[in-house]
């Protein structure tokens, strides 16, 4: 069944994410059921950081650290506990022999040398927003490792470009908390259902629509935008599209691809590669886009195409409806600078 985000949900919720994992094993048969643990542990972490979001008004776990990050942002207190909840239990999973996340400068060695899988993650999107009770999420990114089982992981390991990805997804800790992810297969959305500590399907098959009149930018800093992108905001207030942004990507992602819309996150003059993460923020949420019928584009290229050089590499980002994204990266691609 084609299930088109633009209409209301009219399935009914009853399978629970780990039957239906189970049901789409088949499609894997390399995988031996690895792949599908490894999905399950990253659920089972993402419950734990649900609990945690959600008593964070009651124990000491809002505000900052005290610490940055190797991106040299600050962290929050969740962002450690998300980042520790999620590589311990891929690590207890042992499907995994190497993760990268945000919040660790290298590779982390699991210690489990027979995992056929890599992951990329970024363990608490938005963070920044936890004290103020505003929409975050967790993005994560699975590829089959390069270098022989039974060894340790390598660079190589996680240094593939986003085509490789055989497995995307995200959690969005909300109103309510959804997992979406992908396989490759379409693109699947579980609603959670606290009282019974379940995962339940509840968006079999998402599409994003066609059409879109909603854009998600940090004008903020408009001033520090290049014309093409300035000249396709003047495009969308002229033809009263809707400006939302919540300054969490998951959330604005989430956002577009039910609704149809854009997210642009801009090159500037103080971050000319922009600012997002291409292997652990912009691979994943544009594998899942593409799979939904939408587009990724750094504005030059296809996101999936982009050969990563360093563990960190950040990259400009528009996704969301295909024709708003052709709009933008056709903008940029003609743009002549002035002699």
């Amino acid at each position: 069944m084609d299930y088109n985000l633009a209409s209301p949900v009219g399935t009914t919720v009853g399978t629970t994410l780990d039957r239906f994992i189970s049901k789409k094993q088949e499609q894997f048969p390399y995988a031996t059921g690895e792949l599908s643990q490894l999905l399950r542990d990253i659920a089972l972490a993402g419950k734990i950081v649900n609990r945690e979001i959600n008593r964070a008004g009651l124990i000491d776990v809002t505000g900052a650290y005290g610490s940055q990050n190797i991106q040299g942002e600050e962290q929050q207190k969740l962002d450690v506990i998300a980042n520790i909840r999620f590589i311990r239990a891929l690590r207890n999973g042992g499907e995994v022999c190497g993760i990268i996340s945000e919040e660790d400068d290298d590779i982390i060695d699991t210690g489990k040398p027979n995992g056929r899988y890599v992951v990329a993650i970024d363990p608490l999107d938005g963070s920044s927003n936890i004290d103020v009770n505003v929409s975050i999420g967790t993005i994560f990114s699975v590829y089959r490792r390069l270098s022989p089982r039974g060894t340790h992981v390598e660079e190589r390991d996680v240094m593939q470009p986003g085509k490789q990805q055989v497995a995307a997804g995200y959690l969005l800790y909300g109103s309510s908390t959804m997992l979406v992810y992908t396989t490759g297969y379409g693109v699947h959305g579980f609603t959670y259902e606290p009282s019974l500590g379940e995962f339940f399907l509840s968006h079999p098959d998402m599409l994003i629509p066609d059409k879109g009149s909603i854009f998600s930018v940090n004008e903020g800093n408009y001033e520090d935008f290049s014309e093409p992108i300035k000249e396709y905001l003047s495009f969308c207030k002229k033809n009263r599209y809707s400006a939302r942004y919540i300054g969490s990507l998951v959330a604005d992602f989430h956002r577009s691809l039910f609704k149809g819309g854009i997210y642009l996150y801009p090159d500037t003059a103080t971050a000319p590669k922009g600012k997002l993460r291409l292997l652990y923020e912009c691979n994943a949420l544009a594998f899942i886009v593409e799979q939904a019928g939408g587009k990724a584009t750094d504005g030059k290229q296809r996101i999936l195409e982009i050969e990563p050089s360093s563990l960190h590499e950040r990259c400009p980002f528009y996704i969301g409806t295909s024709a708003m994204v052709d709009d933008v990266s056709t903008r940029i691609q003609q743009y002549k600078q002035p002699s």
